[in-house]
């Protein structure tokens, strides 16, 4: 079981990124590592003390710059956006998701297992599961309490498992401590997984490295991993690496995927489905 990271992890983690993006926010952090901003202000203290940041009111910019060109490379510097709510999330990309959860759904065999991540796309391959009539004893393993709790009624042709864990609540989902456990004794057919990100280069990320990282047990612990993600996710990277992108099978998004970056992740060795359009 992947065990959560460390404080020096996290502050490493956390240097990486103010380097990247110019600023970043406490709140950010503390979202991202799924620690209390008291723990992610002292790692931005320490940091500081080591000379690789500087402290700003908030959060954190580069130690380089000084005087106005800090201020300046703070004024420009792109705001990590605020990680949606499950709920937020839910009602955005409707259609795309529908048809994203289908796709996938459509890929499902009576008699298998497959793990279905947590999130609102997988939320879709789940209610499309559901209208599945043909299928029978399949067995799914589910770290979203909301996915759960679509697939109940659907018992006993399917059998539902949780994994256990720790409830993190912005989107219902069971990450460390204990979350792993399970995930540790299980090989499924096929795991289903999204993410905030697909970038071709940078790989399949998420917002929070709590689950990210149980995101990653679920890769390891398939035969074969599906990532599911609307247009708007393409070309966009988070803190939280699940894996590069050719560790995956095939992704599934929508029609609106622009040429260009369905291009790139295929010529890194990822199959790309535009779903409501390929068969």
């Amino acid at each position: 079981m992947a065990e959560p990271v460390d404080a020096a992890g996290r502050r490493d983690l956390a240097l990486a990124l103010v380097t990247e993006r110019g600023f970043v926010r406490v709140a950010d952090l503390a979202a991202a590592f799924g620690v209390t901003p008291v723990t992610a202000r002292a790692d931005l203290d320490a940091l500081e003390r080591a000379g690789g940041i500087r402290r700003v009111h908030g959060g954190a910019v580069p130690a380089a710059p000084t005087g106005s060109a800090a201020r300046s490379l703070l004024d420009q510097a792109p705001r990590p956006e605020r990680e949606p709510t499950f709920e937020e999330a839910l009602a955005t990309s409707v259609s795309p998701k529908r048809a994203i959860g289908a796709a996938a759904a459509a890929m499902v065999r009576s008699g298998q297992s497959l793990i279905l991540d947590v999130g609102t796309t997988t939320l879709q391959v789940a209610r499309a599961l559901r209208a599945r009539t043909d299928l029978e004893d399949v067995t799914i393993f589910t770290n979203g309490l909301s996915i759960a709790l679509e697939l109940e009624p659907e018992i006993p042709r399917f059998t539902v498992v949780v994994t256990g864990g720790t409830l993190r609540p912005k989107q219902h989902s069971l990450v460390h401590p204990l979350a792993g456990s399970m995930l540790d004794e299980v090989h499924v057919d096929l795991a289903i997984i999204g993410c905030n990100g697909v970038d071709a280069t940078l790989g399949v990320t998420n917002a929070n490295l709590p689950e990210a990282q149980v995101k990653a047990l679920m890769l390891r612990s398939a035969a074969r991993a599906v990532v599911v993600a609307d247009a708007a996710k393409l070309g966009e990277v988070h803190l939280g690496r699940i894996a590069p992108v050719d560790a995956f099978g095939l992704l599934i998004t929508d029609t609106a995927a622009p040429d260009v970056l369905v291009e790139e992740l295929e010529e890194r060795g990822l199959t790309v489905r535009l779903a409501g359009r390929d068969a």
